[in-house]
């Protein structure tokens, strides 16, 4: 099925609830204007919808395919890319040194929500490139800049990240592929990578990977991992391309969803060995991995949210045509949506995925204010809140991603069970976001071990504060239409509050096992509490924009909040009581007994 490129509900989150007024107004951005913030995502919405949309399908039936050890994409991937390349779509956030816009991250999400919701398998290769953009513009000397970053800014040269092997999986300490220093201050790298989105791809003439690697002789586990940037094609001093450097894909794997993204398995200097330039310094790979890592995770939550707009709708446009059963004072058959069961489901699609939408833009906006705030305690403050949202933003968003495909298929009935129809593929390309960039297990963890000790618990009390402004301000404006929204808004925090200060007591007390064990139900309380608030701020501005006189968009939104936070706010109770008393059990149920 086609879509609507979702530019109203973008410029909505933009304006109403992260503020980005405040990105504009920062300074950064030079000739950066509400207008042209407006017209970027106009020409980028009929991109999406023209020329990448109608490849959904296509991607998804007519699958890369592996000849020797070149891959050919899906059918009309390397046209629409040939055209994406030509819009300058990968420069936008790139460093203007090197030919890129230098503009902020939260538009080029925008952007990239638009590509993603018209074909998740095509922006999830777009997003990567960028991300290595950043982590060889943060760590790699000039010379290097100078000969890989202006073609990977175009797009004329794409990039990867390979850092699982087949025997470790997430464990990275347990890696082994190995470099060899030669001399002359380049390395020859060996070893076989798998799960490489877009590892080989007939899309550019270079591909540029990004390869975790442990230096001969170099310390064990994850303290002795270094990373090196290694070209698909050795680059000449001019720029030029030289010999074909010693990658080969060796398998492309059969996935669930996303079939039109070439998912391969890279074999590394199986012959002469691959020549790789060292990125940042030795022994420290992880810490510039994570810096293209922390971008594609926020970035892969905006995948799972751009999936569930795409199921929302094609579920909503179903749910408007589809006419079964009767309602109370109507003649004959009616519309499904007509069915408040129904309206319920479409209430919750739409709401969640307006929810994972404020969450990933607003740490969007945290990172942007961060780097460009004009005071330095200022940027301070959003770096951190940056660190804390972002594990939320990758696990809530793609959790939401998954939840709304599966409710998209229920509104669909029996015919969501058949391919024809679009919505099982929406499911099954969601399935793999939980997974990929780092499970949401592993978000959980980050969030409940790493950020909430940040400043000793400051950082996450100072944000919890933000939120309650924004429920006093909801309580203050005693507007009708907001119904419950302050209330359920208020008993939401308080679980938040409660449940944080446990797991910070659990950390205290070195019981970082129970901590452990209440990490996912903590996440998912601190999205639900996150995202209410974030919908209640978003409605709190059209409230004052409408001043009476709203339309009906306008209504509708407000609606909205209204619904998440009477209808999904409550869980936040019971997920506090999982938090504060369900780690014991866990404690008790042994892997012996799990596997009775």
């Amino acid at each position: 099925m086609s879509f609507t490129p979702q530019i109203n509900d973008i410029r909505y989150t933009l304006r109403d609830i992260i503020g980005f007024s405040d990105v504009i107004d920062s300074g950064a951005f030079e000739d950066l204007s509400g207008d042209l913030v407006d017209a970027v995502l106009e020409e980028a919405g009929r991109f999406a919808a023209e020329v990448l949309g109608p490849l959904n399908r296509k991607g998804d039936t007519h699958n890369p395919t592996l000849k020797g050890n070149e891959v050919t994409t899906s059918p009309g991937w390397k046209e629409a890319y040939t055209k994406w390349v030509e819009g300058g779509w990968g420069a936008l956030p790139c460093p203007p040194e090197f030919g890129g816009q230098g503009l902020p991250l939260s538009l080029s999400l925008a952007v990239q929500e638009l590509w993603n919701t018209a074909v998740s398998a095509y922006g999830i290769g777009t997003l990567l490139t960028q991300g290595a953009v950043e982590a060889i513009h943060a760590f790699c000397p000039d010379d290097i800049k100078r000969k890989y970053l202006p073609k990977m800014t175009t797009g004329d040269w794409t990039g990867t990240m390979n850092l699982t092997e087949p025997h470790c999986g997430s464990d990275l300490g347990a890696l082994r592929a190995k470099a060899e220093p030669r001399g002359d201050g380049s390395y020859l790298v060996r070893g076989t990578k798998i799960f490489i989105t877009y590892g080989e791809h007939d899309l550019t003439e270079n591909i540029i990977h990004l390869v975790l690697a442990r230096i001969v002789g170099a310390p064990g586990g994850v303290k002795g991992i270094s990373m090196f940037l290694v070209p698909k094609f050795l680059v000449n001093d001019d720029g030029s391309l030289g010999e074909r450097n010693d990658v080969k894909c060796v398998g492309l794997e059969h996935k669930l969803g996303i079939h039109g993204s070439p998912t391969c398995t890279l074999a590394f200097g199986e012959d002469t060995g691959a020549v790789g330039w060292l990125v940042g310094e030795e022994n420290r790979g992880l810490a510039c991995m994570f810096k293209m890592m922390n971008n594609a995770r926020l970035h892969v939550g905006m995948q799972g949210m751009a999936i569930a707009e795409r199921a929302t709708q094609d579920a909503l446009t179903y749910a408007q045509d589809r006419k079964q059963g009767s309602r109370p004072g109507r003649h004959g058959m009616v519309a499904i949506i007509e069915h408040p069961d129904v309206r319920r489901m479409l209430m919750t699609m739409k709401s969640m995925t307006q929810a994972a939408r404020a969450i990933c833009y607003a740490t969007a906006g945290a990172i942007d204010l961060s780097k460009h705030h004009k005071d330095e305690n200022e940027r301070r403050k959003y770096d951190a809140m940056a660190w804390l949202l972002t594990p939320v933003a990758k696990a809530f968003s793609t959790d939401i991603g998954v939840e709304v495909a599966s409710i998209g298929i229920q509104v669909h009935g029996g015919m969501g069970y058949i391919e024809e129809t679009g919505a099982a593929q929406h499911y099954r390309d969601a399935r793999i976001t939980p997974i990929y960039e780092g499970t949401n297990g592993i978000q959980a963890i980050d969030l409940a071990i790493r950020k909430l000790p940040l400043g000793k618990g400051e950082v996450v009390g100072g944000f919890i504060k933000e939120l309650r402004a924004i429920t006093r301000d909801v309580l203050a404006s005693n507007d009708p239409a907001f119904g419950c929204m302050g209330d359920r808004l208020s008993e939401a925090l308080e679980a938040l509050q409660d449940a944080t200060d446990w797991m910070l007591r659990a950390l205290g007390e070195d019981e970082e096992d129970r901590a452990l064990a209440s990490a996912t139900p903590y996440l998912r309380l601190f999205g639900l509490a996150t995202g209410g608030a974030l919908l209640a701020r978003g409605a709190l501005g059209v409230s004052k924009r409408m001043n009476g006189k709203g339309g009906d968009e306008d209504a509708a939104r407000i609606l909205l909040a209204r619904y998440f936070a009477e209808n999904h706010l409550p869980e936040t109770a019971a997920l506090c009581s999982i938090v504060k008393g369900g780690a014991e059990v866990l404690a008790l149920a042994t892997p012996e007994q799990v596997a009775l």
